[in-house]
Order: C-alpha cells, then sequence, then structure tokens
C-alpha cells in the first residue's frame, strides 16, 4: 500500500488532502509512523522524530494514529487477496506477498493478476497500491518500490540477472545504509560489482550475511511464501550516528524507540509477556535484559513502565551505539506451511 496510514486518513478527511500529513506523535514529541507523499517532498520519513520532521515541513499536519481502522482496512485488502490465493504471507498491515503460481481465478499472466487486484484494492477502499511482480520474493520486493505510487513493475525471468547487475547497492532490499556504505568503501556500488566477489570472501567480510548477499544477487533464492507465518518477536532499534552518554540521553533515546516500537506492536494487535531491551556500548559490548509478565500485554503504560525499568536495572551512563526493545512470547499465533509453485508472467 502507498503511504498506507496516511493515505488512510487523507481518504476520511477531505481537508487533508493534498497536505503533507505525519500519522504519529505532535510536532513536539513523538516519531513520525508514516508520511503522506505531499510530506515526503520536503524529506519527511518515517521513523523520523517528530521536530525534526517540523523543522523541514513548518506546515506539516500531525494526525494521531488509528490502529484498529487501519487493521480494519488491512483486513479489508487481504480479503481481496484470497480471491485470488491463500498462499498470502502478511509482513504487515500494509504490505504481502502473494504466491499466484496457481490462483483460483485460473489467470496464466502475474502481472495481469496484479493489475486486477490494484484496481479492486482501489474500487473498495478507494487506496492505490503498486506491486512487484518476479521470480522470487527479493526480486518482487525490490520491483514493488520502482514505480510507487500507484504502479507496478514485473522483472522478467530473462531480465533478472541484467536488472540485479544495474542495480544500485543501495536500492538492494536488506542492505541497510551502514551496510551499503561498508560496501561502497569496498568497491561495491552495483550488483555487477557485488557479482565480482566469491562467497568465501563475502562470508569473511559480512558473516553469514555473506551467503545471502552471494544468493540474491545471482537471483537464488528458495524462500517460500508462507501463510501466516509465525511472528517470535517484534521490535525496533536505533543505531545512532555519534555515541549518546548519560541516563538522560538514553531515556530520551529510548522514548523515541519506544514510539516506533509500540506502533508496531498495536498495528499487529498482538500481545506479548516477555519483554527485552537491548544496549550496544561504544566498544560493541552487548548487555540484554528481559522481564516477563504475569499475562500477555500490548498496553503502552505497561510496556513502557517495564522498558523504563529494564534501563535502569544496568545502566551506568557509559557510551551507547545502539538501543533496541522487543516483545516476544505472544499470544495466538498461528503458522502454516506451503510450497513454491511457478507460472508465467
Amino acid at each position: 500500500m502507498d503511504a498506507f496510514y496516511a493515505s488512510v486518513e487523507q481518504r476520511d478527511n477531505p481537508e487533508l488532502r493534498g497536505k503533507p500529513l505525519a500519522v504519529g506523535g505532535s510536532k513536539e514529541r513523538g516519531v513520525v509512523a508514516a508520511a503522506s507523499y505531499e510530506a515526503r517532498e520536503y524529506g519527511v520519513r518515517s521513523a523520523m522524530p517528530s521536530r525534526t520532521a517540523y523543522r523541514r515541513c513548518p506546515h506539516l499536519v500531525f494526525v494521531k494514529p488509528n490502529f484498529d481502522k487501519y487493521r480494519k482496512v488491512s483486513h479489508q485488502i487481504r480479503e481481496i487477496f484470497y480471491r485470488y490465493t491463500d498462499l498470502v504471507e502478511p509482513l504487515s498491515l500494509d504490505e504481502a506477498y502473494l504466491d499466484v503460481s496457481h490462483n483460483k481465478k485460473g489467470i496464466t499472466s502475474a502481472s495481469k493478476i496484479a493489475r486486477q487486484i490494484r484496481e479492486e484494492i482501489k474500487a473498495e477502499t478507494g487506496l492505490n497500491a503498486s506491486a512487484g511482480i518476479s521470480i522470487n520474493k527479493f526480486l518482487a520486493k525490490v520491483a514493488s518500490d520502482i514505480n510507487k505510487p500507484n504502479g507496478q513493475k514485473t522483472i522478467m525471468p530473462e531480465e533478472v540477472i541484467s536488472f540485479l547487475e544495474e542495480l544500485a547497492i543501495a536500492k538492494f532490499y536488506g542492505i541497510g545504509t551502514k551496510t551499503a556504505e561498508k560496501m561502497k568503501s569496498l568497491g561495491i556500488h552495483y550488483g555487477r560489482d557485488l557479482k565480482t566477489w566469491d562467497l568465501a570472501l563475502l562470508q569473511q567480510e559480512f558473516g553469514k550475511a555473506g551467503s545471502h548477499f552471494y544468493n540474491i544477487v545471482r537471483g537464488l533464492q528458495k524462500s517460500p511464501v508462507k501463510p501466516e507465518r509465525e511472528r517470535k518477536s517484534l521490535g525496533a532499534e536505533r543505531t545512532f550516528s555519534e555515541d549518546i552518554r548519560g541516563i538522560a540521553a538514553a531515556e530520551k533515546a529510548l522514548k523515541e524507540i519506544f514510539e516506533i516500537w509500540i506502533s508496531r506492536i498495536q498495528a499487529s494487535g498482538l500481545k506479548g509477556r516477555t519483554i527485552s531491551l537491548k544496549l550496544k556500548s561504544q566498544n560493541f559490548e552487548v548487555l540484554s535484559r528481559s522481564h516477563s509478565l504475569d499475562q500477555p500485554s500490548n498496553s503502552p503504560e505497561v510496556l513502557w513502565h517495564w522498558a523504563q525499568d529494564l534501563l535502569h536495572q544496568d545502566y551506568k551512563g557509559e557510551a551507547l551505539r545502539l538501543i533496541g526493545l522487543s516483545l516476544s512470547n505472544f499470544s495466538e499465533l498461528k503458522a502454516s506451511s506451503s510450497t513454491q509453485l511457478t507460472l508465467d508472467f
């Protein structure tokens, strides 16, 4: 979905249409959970502190998130998916993988299926969706971002290798800013550069991720679409551009991370028992602490209380490069299995 939370709010409030909009927090505090495309023109992005967003766009409109409403719309969209296939793997409220190899309508073109699904979403919800179509999940994900908003991109099987060779390394899904910077320092700027590295050297430089990089640049990925996959944990973390030091700075950073984390938890509809805090020092030493509740919860008040408590248990004010929070031991998890299939594009 294109700017999902913001688009839902603009759909339901005509006064917000065409205006730069941020969902989440306020201009004084919190973080941006989602930004409309009008806001993105000013450099406003999700997970950005609200104050930073407001400085970039002084006429930015802030709207409190309504996750109950977003979940209802998400379920409505998912029902459209199920008209075509039962092999639907949700990634979040606004994104999913679909295996349409053996689809319910007997359509032989995956691109046509994507177009029809997008048309039905628009007709029934008033919202725009974009799609990526290709031979595996990695390529479909990369393709889905190419013609946003309200577009789609198909990477045909015979185009895969040339597409990946010309793709900028920062556009590879799963390669974050830090990894991309490291790759560029090693002379890896495009897929064709990455492809010249052998497996052993990639593993030496990037550990276990090296095998993944070796495969994806060759169009190799065997991960099937997994309907209603089991989520073991849900978290948020931030690596700071400069180390932070002292309890006041750590509490401020923790609060910003918490805002992102709790929005993800409430969007998922899950409740968990175990809250975990991760601290990474400037020397890359990791300290992890957890607390288990008597009952599963997704209450912001409860989770914030224990997030603060975990921070104060062991943190003595030393320099930190990362803080992370996660929730696990969920109630009512579902799991299923599926088989990877094939069809024409």
